[in-house]
């Protein structure tokens, strides 16, 4: 029997929309504490004196542990309950954001983006856990759409009110108020997320081996196409307003919106095509033709549109940039849904390990490779359409390498019967 839930709708059900807000929160306040540095970078580069490849490096170390932890963090979310495992992880990230207004030194600052890392680390993995145990194919488009407007609502606001608030009292209030203010998460997530089943309660000691997940051909296709989805939103999280400040010669005031637009664009697209794409599969599309569309037309029409922002004049740049938002909004829509049924509730905490571990080396090589190039040029021509190539590759990974988006059926579940998901979440679904 499966562990997932069955249901005819597409709607959420009802004894899960609050976890879904809060998950919607979760990765909203991620976003914002990842992307905060990038709003700062000004102020930071002319207080502690840093370099451009320095900058480079601090924008990327967060990177370092975060995709570095992808993998023990899959199996530590198959392994245990995922609501313990995220509450740790959410703790330590928003403590690390706090200390980070305390910095006064580039070592300093390096030290806590580290931990920054590992403590958001546990995010992915956590929602593809999540979304594989608790929802039906039909609503992992709407649920996930959730997660990619939090990913982008993040960066939106944090780059709007972010910049506004850094001008008014600087950057150290906002960093530590941001950090403290995150906490208070918790107490409704404790109480809120039901009991999610793992290989313990299933009484398994293992899922999939690793080694079975990594064979598979689609696993390869969805690792390396999220990677190219990942590089133009990492490129622009990292770079967008030190590119708009410094070389487009924007005032701080107009760098916040148009760098809130552009991400607000992509909250819109996200939430649009994430409800579209389960309605279409509620009504008879294949799952495969649905979510695979949605990724090749983002990723290509992202590339598409940020490769003329390498050489469109000021006037045109902030309508490139915003179809290249509402474009990156329709990739992410669909793009986890696709592992997550791929992967199944016994390997969603792996597959989803090694796909973000895969996916956010993106974040250590786009701000280090722009910061490199930056250093070499002096302008950013280049990082834009490096983004825009890779994200044509991706777009081929999702066309020629992912098959179809079925559940893969692991030698482990031919063997055991899997029990039900909590009946009250089921009761909610039915």
């Amino acid at each position: 029997m499966s562990a997932i839930p069955t249901s005819s709708s597409e709607k959420v059900p009802p004894a899960l929309v609050g976890v879904l807000a809060l998950l919607g929160l979760s990765v909203f306040i991620n976003y914002i504490d990842r992307a905060n540095l990038s709003v700062a970078a000004p102020l930071l580069k002319g207080e502690l004196g840093l370099s451009p490849a320095q900058l480079g490096i601090l924008l990327s170390a967060f990177f370092w542990t975060y995709a570095c932890m992808q993998i023990p963090v899959g199996w530590l979310v198959d392994r245990f309950d995922v609501k313990w495992v995220y509450a740790i992880g959410f703790f330590v990230w928003s403590a690390a954001t706090a200390f980070t207004g305390m910095a006064h030194s580039f070592a300093m600052l390096l030290v806590i983006r580290v931990i920054l890392g590992i403590g958001e680390s546990v995010a992915y993995p956590s929602y593809a856990k999540i979304f594989a145990s608790h929802f039906v194919e039909r609503q992992r488009g709407v649920a996930n759409s959730v997660i990619g407007a939090g990913q982008s609502l993040g960066p939106a606001l944090g780059i709007f009110l972010g910049a506004t608030l850094i001008a008014h009292f600087g950057w150290r209030p906002f960093f530590v108020v941001l950090g403290l203010a995150g906490i208070l998460w918790l107490p409704p997530w404790l109480q809120w997320m039901p009991r999610t089943p793992t290989l313990g309660s299933l009484h398994m000691t293992h899922g999939p081996d690793l080694s079975e997940i990594v064979r598979h051909r689609s696993s390869w296709g969805t690792w390396i196409g999220h990677f190219c989805m990942n590089y133009p939103l990492y490129f622009l999280l990292t770079w967008l307003p030190f590119y708009l400040v410094t070389e487009q010669h924007f005032s701080t005031q107009t760098m916040a919106r148009v760098g809130g637009a552009t991400f607000a664009m992509s909250v819109l697209s996200c939430l649009v095509c994430g409800r579209l794409s389960d309605r279409l599969i509620s009504t008879g599309s294949t799952p495969t033709r649905v979510r695979n569309t949605f990724v090749v037309l983002g990723l290509t029409c992202t590339g598409l549109f940020l490769s003329g922002c390498a050489v469109a004049p000021k006037s045109g740049l902030v309508t490139l940039l915003l179809l290249a938002g509402a474009a990156m909004g329709m990739t992410s829509s669909n793009l986890f849904a696709v592992s997550q049924t791929l992967a199944g509730p016994l390997a969603a905490g792996r597959w989803m390990g090694v796909e973000n571990f895969v996916a956010n080396l993106a974040g250590v090589v786009a701000p280090t490779l722009t910061g490199l190039l930056l250093g070499w040029t002096g302008h950013f021509y280049w990082p834009f359409l490096i983004t825009a190539v890779v994200t044509a590759l991706g777009a081929l990974q999702w066309v020629f390498v992912v098959g179809p988006v079925e559940p893969v059926a692991w030698k482990t579940q031919l063997k055991v019967m899997i029990p039900e998901v909590p009946s009250a979440i089921q009761e909610a679904a039915n």
